[in-house]
């Protein structure tokens, strides 16, 4: 694959790779520890409503996608932070409802010409420099809002009750989680698809979480995980011809698979 790299779009899509791969770790990590994978599910699908009206209205595709992810997020927030046994209803619906009027306006949107196949499974090789800047700037939003909260958040994910005896606004952090989880799922749309999000910002936490011993750790771990299986997934993607999306999280679970049976012996 090293010839390949003398091509743009081979170099954006690792760029686009690495992107992604520190935001699904550091979120993934969060989403985990917070027992918002269900959630995170949910936001996912909805954002496929901000597509079909970017599409429909001639806006940027990370742009509608971002705004109704968002928009999901607050209303998933809204929803279940005090009604957490109603929550697989509230998701259901969200999910089905964003999901149908992404279908309804890229039906009538006359003569589209985009291909939406790719925001389910996934195109990294389709990256184009403006998306690099869009995810780019997504994660670094991502970062210094972790940073600059990492002591609260942490409080408010390993024990809500007392945070919130300690005066932690826990509907706050519990909501801004929730719209970290939809901005790094939008920017993930073009790495692995909405259909495979999860299974990303997932996979590599589940390892890290059995190597590390705090949050943080758990964090860095996870994003070196994420980098490493983008990249090999590229590089099967690159050598079989295969979809990059599949690919990469096929080399994800095939690592878990075999961490499983090491952790096991051990």
């Amino acid at each position: 694959m090293i010839e390949a790299l003398q091509f743009t779009f081979i170099q954006h899509a690792l760029i686009a790779g690495l992107l992604v791969s520190v935001a699904a770790g550091i979120i993934g990590s969060l989403i985990v520890v917070n027992r918002m994978v269900f959630l995170a599910g949910g936001i996912a699908h909805a954002s496929y409503g901000g597509i079909g009206m970017a599409v429909f209205f001639g806006l940027p595709i990370f742009l509608g996608a971002s705004v109704f992810a968002v928009l999901a997020a607050l209303l998933v927030a809204a929803l279940t932070l005090h009604k957490r046994h109603r929550t697989d209803t509230f998701i259901g619906l969200i999910w089905a409802v964003g999901m149908a009027i992404g279908v309804v306006f890229v039906d009538l949107t006359p003569g589209y010409n985009v291909d939406l196949m790719s925001y389910l499974f996934g195109s990294i090789l389709a990256v184009s420099t403006q998306d690099l800047y869009f995810m780019g700037a997504l994660l670094a939003v991502i970062i210094v809002t972790v940073s600059f909260w990492y002591r609260p958040i942490l409080a408010v994910s390993y024990d809500s009750e007392y945070a919130s005896l300690r005066g932690i606004p826990v509907r706050f952090f519990y909501t801004l989680v929730l719209v970290l989880s939809a901005l790094t799922v939008v920017i993930a749309i073009k790495v692995v698809g909405l259909i495979l999000v999860i299974a990303m910002l997932t996979i590599p936490v589940y390892i890290a979480e059995k190597l590390s011993a705090s949050l943080w750790s758990m964090m860095l771990i996870s994003c070196a995980l994420s980098a490493f299986f983008t990249l090999v997934g590229l590089w099967f993607s690159y050598t079989y011809d295969l979809t990059s999306g599949a690919s990469i999280i096929l080399v994800s679970a095939a690592f878990l698979g075999v961490f499983l049976l090491i952790y096991k012996k051990r």
